[in-house]
C-alpha cells in the first residue's frame, strides 16, 4: 500500500496508516527524496501515529528518510510515536539518533518552523 504524500505549504506530510511491507517503506523513502527536490520542500513530517510497532527495518528506514531529507535540503520530523512503541524501541535498542521527533502533527509543524528560523538566524 503506497503512503500518500501531501503538500502543505513548504512541508510534505506522509501519514503511515498501517504497518508497511519493506518495499513500501523503500518506495516512501524514494518518493520523498524525489519530491523534496521537485517541490522545493523545506520540511517533511512523517506521521506514525497509527503504528503500534516499529521494527528494526522500519526504524532504520525512517531514520534514513530523515537523513536523506536533510541531504536534499529539508528538515524532517517524525510525529506520533505511541508510548508503547517508544518503550519497545528503547527496550530493543532501536534509536532515531539525530532525528527530530514531536508528539503530534501540530507540534511537528511548530518544530519545523523553529528549526527553519534557527537556520535563518544562523545564516545571518
Amino acid at each position: 500500500m503506497a503512503v500518500p504524500i501531501l503538500k502543505q505549504g513548504d512541508i510534505l506530510v506522509a501519514v503511515i496508516q498501517s504497518a508497511l511491507p519493506d518495499q513500501d517503506l523503500i518506495r516512501l523513502r524514494d518518493d520523498l527524496a524525489e519530491r523534496i527536490g521537485q517541490l522545493r520542500t523545506r520540511g517533511v513530517i512523517i506521521d506514525v501515529t497509527a503504528l503500534d510497532v516499529l521494527d528494526s527495518f522500519a526504524t532504520r528506514t525512517i531514520r534514513g528518510i530523515a537523513y536523506t531529507a536533510k541531504l536534499r535540503g529539508a528538515n524532517a520530523v517524525i510525529v506520533g510515536i505511541q508510548p508503547d512503541v517508544a518503550l519497545a524501541m528503547v527496550q530493543l535498542g532501536l534509536t532515531l539518533d539525530g532525528v527530530d521527533t514531536a508528539l503530534d502533527f501540530e507540534e511537528g509543524v511548530l518544530l519545523l518552523r523553529e528549526i527553519g528560523e534557527r537556520g535563518r538566524r544562523h545564516a545571518d
